[in-house]
């Protein structure tokens, strides 16, 4: 009988996609759902971006980019992280793909070798583990809940370290949680991984600008992680360019070149037009950054006040990022008569058919006790989901 790879089969398809799928089914049934399962800015590209884009449509570039991302754009990334994050990386140490998930991709497959051990706390954003498992690794899971504000501990990390483990994968700010690692527990985390010979840390960035509680911390700037740190970020997030799809790394030259050679067999250079939208991001006015940055923070304070006000609900308060990550767990055993609520993916589909909004359960996420909404919607929709919810979960008994 025809199958598939053995390697097709060891994955699990995305639970965000999955979710936001349904939600999209329900709307085209006449169904008004309210989709907070999807971590997508809900802003507009900005004009002077798309301006931008429009001029390299009218100077023709519409060729094949070189596999690493444009000069011009390279150089720009260098100088953003020299001026925002007092990073020195020149363009030849610096990697755009099509997107950032895969620049998260590409660094998986090109350090880690069959059978060894990547470290990822959870909750974690749900493509970490499977990206592991398609280059033959094996995902450690180190559980960092609720109680520990969803950050890992010096302590996790050292106890799941093993002679096979090979990287750590860092989220800050975190998508799931929004939980922020600040440079004294980078530094704490730092200190482990350089204990040990040949362990690397990927570092997301992805929602470095997304950020409530100040300047954003890099573990590559603590003392000796620079050789051992794959910076991962992209315009997606702080410039609403998502669709756009441009990522990169900032890394050591070999593993670069790593990825570069990776890059060129499969998918080559990004698009051409969306390159020179990205380059426009970096190099002209921020004042955008800011106006989105405050306008996620007004939301975050929004959501968190509804969500305090629903019985049942343990709420925290993100310090980045647009998603809040209740613990629901309080609901599992209970029914309506209809729906029983056994786990957090039930809890989830019980919000999305019976209150019409669109969540993530916690269990893909890898912490079955809560489950994701994302706030990057209008305050009036927030409202309207927040009060859906808890007309909702009151008929659990």
């Amino acid at each position: 009988m025809a199958q598939l790879s053995n390697r097709l089969n060891r994955l699990a398809p995305s639970a965000t996609l999955a979710m936001s799928q349904k939600s999209s089914e329900m709307k085209a049934q006449g169904i008004d759902v309210i989709n907070m399962s999807v971590g997508e800015p809900d802003f507009n590209t900005p004009d002077h971006i798309k301006a931008a884009a429009k001029k390299a449509v009218d100077d023709n570039y519409s060729r094949y980019s070189p596999v690493p991302g444009y000069p011009d754009l390279r150089k720009a990334i260098s100088a953003k992280l020299k001026n925002e994050n007092g990073l020195d990386y020149s363009p030849s140490e610096i990697l755009v793909s099509n997107g950032a998930k895969q620049s998260v991709c590409n660094t998986i497959m090109a350090l880690v070798n069959e059978g060894e051990e990547v470290i990822i706390p959870a909750p974690y954003w749900v493509s970490y583990p499977q990206m592991v498992k398609l280059a033959g690794g094996e995902p450690v899971i180190v559980n960092a809940g609720f109680e520990q504000n969803f950050k890992m501990t010096p302590e996790q990390l050292e106890a799941a370290i093993t002679p096979k483990t090979r990287m750590l994968i860092l989220c800050s700010p975190s998508n799931p949680t929004g939980s922020v690692y600040s440079q004294q527990e980078l530094a704490a985390l730092a200190e482990v991984i350089l204990r040990h010979e040949d362990l690397f840390v990927l570092a997301d960035e992805i929602y470095e600008h997304i950020n409530y509680v100040g300047e954003h911390a890099s573990i590559a700037k603590v003392e000796g992680m620079r050789e051992r740190a794959i910076i991962v970020n992209g315009v997606s997030k702080a410039y609403a360019m998502t669709g756009w799809r441009i990522g990169y790394i900032a890394a050591p030259e070999w593993i670069v070149k790593g990825c570069n050679k990776l890059q060129g067999q499969y998918t080559s250079g990004p698009c051409s037009v969306s390159q020179k939208a990205a380059e426009a991001a970096y190099t002209l006015d921020q004042e955008c950054v800011e106006t989105m940055r405050q306008a996620f923070q007004r939301r975050r304070d929004l959501i968190v006040e509804l969500a305090k006000d629903i019985p049942g609900l343990e709420v925290n308060v993100p310090e980045g990022a647009f998603y809040l990550f209740p613990k629901c767990s309080s609901f599992f055993g209970k029914t309506d008569g209809k729906h029983t609520i056994s786990n957090s993916t039930d809890f989830a589909m019980y919000l999305l058919e019976e209150g019409h909004v669109a969540t993530v359960g916690g269990d893909a996420f890898g912490d079955p006790e809560c489950f994701r909404m994302s706030y990057a919607t209008s305050d009036d929709n927030i409202r309207e989901a927040m009060r859906r919810i808890k007309e909702t979960l009151a008929k659990l008994k």
